[in-house]
Protein backbone atom coordinates (compact mmCIF):
# COMPACT_ATOMS: atom_id res chain seq x y z
CA UNK A 1 0.00 0.00 0.00
CA UNK A 2 1.01 3.21 -1.24
CA UNK A 3 1.91 6.07 1.39
CA UNK A 4 -0.90 8.87 0.44
CA UNK A 5 1.69 11.33 1.52
CA UNK A 6 4.03 10.56 -1.69
CA UNK A 7 0.78 12.04 -4.16
CA UNK A 8 1.57 15.76 -4.78
CA UNK A 9 -1.40 16.60 -7.18
CA UNK A 10 -4.23 13.96 -8.33
CA UNK A 11 -6.87 15.06 -10.43
CA UNK A 12 -8.86 12.50 -12.96
CA UNK A 13 -6.46 12.22 -15.64
CA UNK A 14 -3.34 13.90 -13.97
CA UNK A 15 -1.50 12.18 -10.46
CA UNK A 16 1.86 13.40 -9.54
CA UNK A 17 4.02 11.31 -7.21
CA UNK A 18 7.16 12.70 -5.20
CA UNK A 19 9.57 10.35 -4.19
CA UNK A 20 11.51 7.34 -5.46
CA UNK A 21 10.16 6.09 -8.60
CA UNK A 22 11.81 2.53 -8.00
CA UNK A 23 10.58 2.34 -4.07
CA UNK A 24 7.30 3.75 -5.15
CA UNK A 25 6.86 1.79 -8.07
CA UNK A 26 6.87 -0.83 -5.43
CA UNK A 27 4.06 0.50 -3.36
CA UNK A 28 1.29 -0.13 -6.34
CA UNK A 29 0.10 -2.52 -8.63
CA UNK A 30 -1.65 -1.02 -11.44
CA UNK A 31 -0.34 -1.57 -15.15
CA UNK A 32 0.12 1.14 -17.60
CA UNK A 33 -0.25 1.11 -21.35
CA UNK A 34 2.64 2.80 -22.23
CA UNK A 35 6.17 4.20 -20.29
CA UNK A 36 8.06 7.04 -21.17
CA UNK A 37 11.26 7.85 -19.10
CA UNK A 38 13.95 10.38 -19.66
CA UNK A 39 16.54 9.38 -16.61
CA UNK A 40 19.34 10.48 -15.60
CA UNK A 41 22.04 11.28 -18.66
CA UNK A 42 25.20 11.21 -16.06
CA UNK A 43 26.31 14.41 -17.72
CA UNK A 44 26.82 16.77 -14.61
CA UNK A 45 30.56 16.81 -14.78
CA UNK A 46 31.27 20.47 -14.90
CA UNK A 47 30.78 20.86 -18.75
CA UNK A 48 29.57 24.18 -20.70
CA UNK A 49 27.16 24.62 -23.42
CA UNK A 50 25.59 27.86 -24.99
CA UNK A 51 22.04 28.49 -24.56
CA UNK A 52 19.63 31.75 -25.71
CA UNK A 53 23.77 32.81 -26.90
CA UNK A 54 24.72 32.57 -23.07
CA UNK A 55 27.85 30.11 -21.92
CA UNK A 56 26.40 28.29 -19.42
CA UNK A 57 27.36 25.19 -17.15
CA UNK A 58 25.57 21.65 -18.33
CA UNK A 59 25.24 20.66 -14.16
CA UNK A 60 21.86 19.92 -14.17
CA UNK A 61 21.89 18.63 -10.13
CA UNK A 62 23.35 15.96 -7.83
CA UNK A 63 21.24 13.33 -9.28
CA UNK A 64 22.41 13.95 -12.92
CA UNK A 65 26.08 13.23 -12.06
CA UNK A 66 27.32 10.16 -12.81
CA UNK A 67 29.32 7.23 -11.09
CA UNK A 68 31.12 4.41 -12.52
CA UNK A 69 29.55 2.71 -15.49
CA UNK A 70 28.84 -0.18 -13.06
CA UNK A 71 26.36 1.93 -11.22
CA UNK A 72 25.42 3.32 -14.20
CA UNK A 73 24.91 -0.27 -14.93
CA UNK A 74 22.84 -1.33 -12.03
CA UNK A 75 20.71 1.68 -12.04
CA UNK A 76 19.03 1.44 -15.34
CA UNK A 77 18.52 -2.44 -14.56
CA UNK A 78 16.62 -1.34 -11.40
CA UNK A 79 14.32 1.30 -12.97
CA UNK A 80 13.63 -0.16 -16.05
CA UNK A 81 12.91 -3.68 -13.85
CA UNK A 82 10.64 -1.84 -12.00
CA UNK A 83 8.73 -0.13 -15.09
CA UNK A 84 8.41 -3.73 -16.38
CA UNK A 85 6.27 -4.49 -13.98
CA UNK A 86 3.70 -2.15 -14.73
CA UNK A 87 3.84 -1.90 -18.10
CA UNK A 88 0.51 -4.56 -19.22
CA UNK A 89 1.35 -7.09 -21.52
CA UNK A 90 0.98 -5.49 -24.55
CA UNK A 91 2.50 -2.38 -23.45
CA UNK A 92 5.57 -0.42 -24.82
CA UNK A 93 8.28 1.90 -23.65
CA UNK A 94 10.19 4.44 -24.78
CA UNK A 95 13.26 5.54 -23.12
CA UNK A 96 15.34 8.83 -24.27
CA UNK A 97 19.25 9.49 -24.01
CA UNK A 98 22.54 9.95 -25.53
CA UNK A 99 25.92 8.54 -26.26
CA UNK A 100 26.40 8.70 -22.53
CA UNK A 101 23.16 6.26 -21.21
CA UNK A 102 21.84 4.76 -24.28
CA UNK A 103 23.75 2.13 -25.01
CA UNK A 104 23.56 0.74 -21.58
CA UNK A 105 19.64 0.83 -21.19
CA UNK A 106 19.41 -1.15 -24.51
CA UNK A 107 21.46 -4.14 -23.12
CA UNK A 108 19.16 -3.73 -19.80
CA UNK A 109 16.11 -3.79 -21.94
CA UNK A 110 17.23 -6.78 -23.79
CA UNK A 111 18.55 -8.70 -20.89
CA UNK A 112 15.31 -7.84 -19.50
CA UNK A 113 13.09 -9.55 -22.02
CA UNK A 114 11.65 -6.50 -24.15
CA UNK A 115 11.87 -6.69 -27.76
CA UNK A 116 13.95 -3.58 -29.29
CA UNK A 117 11.22 -2.18 -31.80
CA UNK A 118 13.27 1.51 -33.46
CA UNK A 119 15.66 3.40 -32.14
CA UNK A 120 14.45 7.41 -32.85
CA UNK A 121 17.28 9.32 -34.01
CA UNK A 122 15.29 13.14 -32.71
CA UNK A 123 17.55 15.36 -34.94
CA UNK A 124 17.13 18.99 -33.55
CA UNK A 125 16.82 21.60 -35.88
CA UNK A 126 18.12 24.28 -33.50
CA UNK A 127 20.59 22.66 -31.78
CA UNK A 128 23.31 24.88 -29.90
CA UNK A 129 26.48 25.81 -31.11
CA UNK A 130 29.76 23.71 -30.28
CA UNK A 131 32.06 26.07 -28.71
CA UNK A 132 34.99 24.24 -28.58
CA UNK A 133 34.99 23.38 -32.76
CA UNK A 134 36.81 20.55 -32.08
CA UNK A 135 33.99 17.82 -33.19
CA UNK A 136 30.94 17.64 -35.04
CA UNK A 137 28.04 19.66 -33.45
CA UNK A 138 26.03 17.68 -31.07
CA UNK A 139 22.28 17.67 -32.65
CA UNK A 140 20.78 14.69 -31.62
CA UNK A 141 19.25 12.73 -28.82
CA UNK A 142 18.23 8.86 -29.07
CA UNK A 143 14.90 7.47 -28.20
CA UNK A 144 14.23 3.37 -27.58
CA UNK A 145 11.15 1.96 -28.41
CA UNK A 146 10.37 -1.40 -27.15
CA UNK A 147 7.82 -3.56 -26.16
CA UNK A 148 7.43 -5.55 -22.96
CA UNK A 149 6.77 -9.04 -24.70
CA UNK A 150 8.33 -10.76 -27.66
CA UNK A 151 5.94 -12.54 -29.26
CA UNK A 152 2.76 -10.34 -27.50
CA UNK A 153 1.90 -7.67 -30.60
CA UNK A 154 1.24 -4.18 -30.31
CA UNK A 155 -0.47 -1.26 -30.89
CA UNK A 156 1.46 1.11 -33.40
CA UNK A 157 -0.96 3.65 -35.61
CA UNK A 158 0.58 2.87 -38.65
CA UNK A 159 -1.72 5.27 -41.13
CA UNK A 160 -1.57 7.90 -38.57
CA UNK A 161 1.93 8.70 -38.90
CA UNK A 162 1.65 7.73 -42.20
CA UNK A 163 -0.69 10.80 -43.09
CA UNK A 164 1.38 12.77 -40.73
CA UNK A 165 4.59 12.51 -43.16
CA UNK A 166 2.51 13.33 -46.37
CA UNK A 167 1.71 9.85 -46.73
CA UNK A 168 4.52 8.27 -46.96
CA UNK A 169 6.24 5.87 -44.31
CA UNK A 170 7.61 7.98 -41.20
CA UNK A 171 11.04 6.92 -40.31
CA UNK A 172 13.20 6.65 -37.73
CA UNK A 173 14.68 9.82 -37.69
CA UNK A 174 12.55 12.57 -36.35
CA UNK A 175 13.73 16.32 -37.60
CA UNK A 176 11.95 18.02 -34.42
CA UNK A 177 13.41 21.41 -32.48
CA UNK A 178 14.20 21.47 -29.32
CA UNK A 179 11.57 23.38 -26.67
CA UNK A 180 10.65 26.47 -27.83
CA UNK A 181 10.14 29.53 -25.16
CA UNK A 182 6.60 29.39 -25.48
CA UNK A 183 6.60 26.04 -23.60
CA UNK A 184 8.73 27.84 -20.40
CA UNK A 185 5.54 29.79 -19.32
CA UNK A 186 5.67 28.55 -16.22
CA UNK A 187 9.22 27.88 -15.80
CA UNK A 188 11.57 25.10 -17.09
CA UNK A 189 13.22 21.88 -16.23
CA UNK A 190 17.02 21.61 -17.18
CA UNK A 191 16.66 18.65 -19.46
CA UNK A 192 12.65 19.65 -20.65
CA UNK A 193 11.56 17.79 -23.78
CA UNK A 194 9.61 19.35 -26.48
CA UNK A 195 6.42 19.01 -26.27
CA UNK A 196 6.04 17.93 -29.90
CA UNK A 197 8.34 15.06 -29.33
CA UNK A 198 5.92 13.71 -26.89
CA UNK A 199 2.81 14.26 -29.13
CA UNK A 200 4.17 12.01 -31.65
CA UNK A 201 5.44 9.21 -29.39
CA UNK A 202 1.62 9.25 -27.92
CA UNK A 203 0.15 9.06 -30.74
CA UNK A 204 1.93 6.65 -32.45
CA UNK A 205 2.01 4.16 -29.53
CA UNK A 206 -1.53 4.86 -27.60
CA UNK A 207 -4.85 4.74 -28.22
CA UNK A 208 -7.20 7.66 -26.18
CA UNK A 209 -7.93 7.23 -22.59
CA UNK A 210 -4.93 5.31 -22.01
CA UNK A 211 -2.92 5.42 -19.33
CA UNK A 212 0.63 6.51 -19.22
CA UNK A 213 3.62 6.31 -16.69
CA UNK A 214 7.00 8.72 -16.52
CA UNK A 215 9.03 7.64 -13.92
CA UNK A 216 11.23 10.81 -14.14
CA UNK A 217 8.30 13.32 -14.65
CA UNK A 218 10.24 16.47 -14.45
CA UNK A 219 8.36 19.00 -15.76
CA UNK A 220 6.12 16.57 -16.73
CA UNK A 221 5.79 17.52 -20.88
CA UNK A 222 4.91 13.50 -20.93
CA UNK A 223 1.84 14.75 -18.86
CA UNK A 224 0.81 17.90 -20.74
CA UNK A 225 1.03 16.00 -24.10
CA UNK A 226 -0.67 13.12 -22.47
CA UNK A 227 -3.65 15.29 -21.65
CA UNK A 228 -3.63 17.29 -24.88
CA UNK A 229 -4.33 14.29 -26.76
CA UNK A 230 -7.19 12.14 -24.48
CA UNK A 231 -4.51 9.88 -22.60
CA UNK A 232 -4.42 10.26 -18.48
CA UNK A 233 -1.34 10.25 -16.89
CA UNK A 234 0.95 9.60 -13.54
CA UNK A 235 4.19 11.06 -12.93
CA UNK A 236 7.15 10.55 -10.82
CA UNK A 237 9.97 13.06 -9.39
CA UNK A 238 12.13 13.56 -6.64
CA UNK A 239 12.03 17.16 -6.44
CA UNK A 240 9.26 19.35 -5.08
CA UNK A 241 9.99 22.80 -7.54
CA UNK A 242 9.68 20.28 -10.73
CA UNK A 243 6.26 18.89 -9.30
CA UNK A 244 5.01 22.48 -8.87
CA UNK A 245 6.54 23.98 -12.22
CA UNK A 246 4.35 20.22 -13.44
CA UNK A 247 1.20 21.44 -11.37
CA UNK A 248 1.55 25.13 -12.40
CA UNK A 249 1.68 23.78 -16.16
CA UNK A 250 -1.50 21.56 -16.05
CA UNK A 251 -3.40 24.19 -14.46
CA UNK A 252 -2.52 26.44 -17.34
CA UNK A 253 -4.45 24.07 -19.97
CA UNK A 254 -7.52 24.87 -17.93
CA UNK A 255 -7.72 28.04 -19.73
CA UNK A 256 -9.38 27.20 -22.91
CA UNK A 257 -7.22 29.83 -25.34
CA UNK A 258 -4.18 28.35 -23.92
CA UNK A 259 -5.17 25.01 -24.78
CA UNK A 260 -6.43 25.54 -28.24
CA UNK A 261 -2.93 27.56 -28.85
CA UNK A 262 -0.91 24.80 -27.37
CA UNK A 263 -2.67 22.73 -29.91
CA UNK A 264 -2.50 24.87 -32.95
CA UNK A 265 1.26 24.50 -32.13
CA UNK A 266 2.26 21.25 -32.09
CA UNK A 267 2.40 20.81 -35.95
CA UNK A 268 1.17 16.74 -35.56
CA UNK A 269 -1.92 17.74 -33.60
CA UNK A 270 -2.36 20.63 -35.63
CA UNK A 271 -2.37 18.42 -39.20
CA UNK A 272 -4.55 15.27 -37.39
CA UNK A 273 -7.16 17.67 -36.41
CA UNK A 274 -7.26 19.48 -39.88
CA UNK A 275 -7.64 15.39 -41.30
CA UNK A 276 -10.67 15.20 -38.88
CA UNK A 277 -12.26 18.36 -39.78
CA UNK A 278 -11.84 17.85 -43.45
CA UNK A 279 -13.28 14.28 -42.60
CA UNK A 280 -16.60 15.69 -41.04
CA UNK A 281 -16.93 18.25 -44.31
CA UNK A 282 -17.04 15.21 -46.11
CA UNK A 283 -19.93 13.65 -43.89
CA UNK A 284 -22.01 16.99 -43.61
CA UNK A 285 -21.10 17.31 -47.73
CA UNK A 286 -22.87 13.92 -47.99
CA UNK A 287 -25.60 14.13 -45.47
CA UNK A 288 -26.76 17.48 -46.59
CA UNK A 289 -26.45 18.39 -43.02
CA UNK A 290 -24.83 22.16 -42.03
CA UNK A 291 -21.41 21.47 -40.25
CA UNK A 292 -21.95 25.43 -38.81
CA UNK A 293 -24.20 26.02 -36.09
CA UNK A 294 -27.38 28.00 -36.93
CA UNK A 295 -28.33 29.60 -33.27
CA UNK A 296 -26.95 32.17 -31.72
CA UNK A 297 -27.37 29.99 -28.19
CA UNK A 298 -24.32 27.76 -29.56
CA UNK A 299 -21.00 29.02 -28.89
CA UNK A 300 -19.25 29.83 -32.37
CA UNK A 301 -17.50 27.35 -34.06
CA UNK A 302 -14.60 29.29 -33.98
CA UNK A 303 -14.30 29.77 -30.47
CA UNK A 304 -14.91 26.21 -29.53
CA UNK A 305 -11.98 23.82 -28.76
CA UNK A 306 -11.37 21.59 -31.75
CA UNK A 307 -11.36 17.98 -30.68
CA UNK A 308 -10.75 15.29 -33.16
CA UNK A 309 -13.01 12.35 -33.14
CA UNK A 310 -10.32 10.43 -32.47
CA UNK A 311 -10.81 12.06 -28.56
CA UNK A 312 -14.53 12.00 -28.25
CA UNK A 313 -14.13 8.11 -26.92
CA UNK A 314 -11.23 8.70 -24.47
CA UNK A 315 -13.67 7.59 -21.93
CA UNK A 316 -15.10 4.87 -23.88
CA UNK A 317 -11.68 2.32 -23.65
CA UNK A 318 -11.97 -1.36 -22.61
CA UNK A 319 -10.41 -2.84 -19.84
CA UNK A 320 -9.13 0.79 -18.06
CA UNK A 321 -9.97 1.70 -15.02
CA UNK A 322 -11.22 5.09 -13.88
CA UNK A 323 -8.19 5.74 -11.65
CA UNK A 324 -5.00 4.05 -11.03
CA UNK A 325 -5.93 1.57 -7.31
CA UNK A 326 -2.59 3.53 -6.13
CA UNK A 327 -4.23 3.86 -2.75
Amino acid sequence: MMNKKAIYHRTDDFTLLQGDCIRLMGEFDFKFDMIFADPPYFLSNGGISVQSGKVVCVDKGEWDKGGSPEHIDQFNEEWISACREHLKGDGTIWISGTYHNIFSVANKLTQLGFKILNVITWAKTNPPPNISCRYFTYSTEFVIWARKEKKVPHFYNYQLMKKLNDDKQMTDVWRLPAIARWEKSQGKHPTQKPLALLARIILASTKPGAWILDPFAGSSTTGIAANLLGRRFLGIDQEKQYLELSRARREELESQTILHDYRHRIKDIEVMEKMEQREDLNYFKKSSISPLPTTSLIQPWFLRPVIPKCLTNACQTDGVPDYPSLL
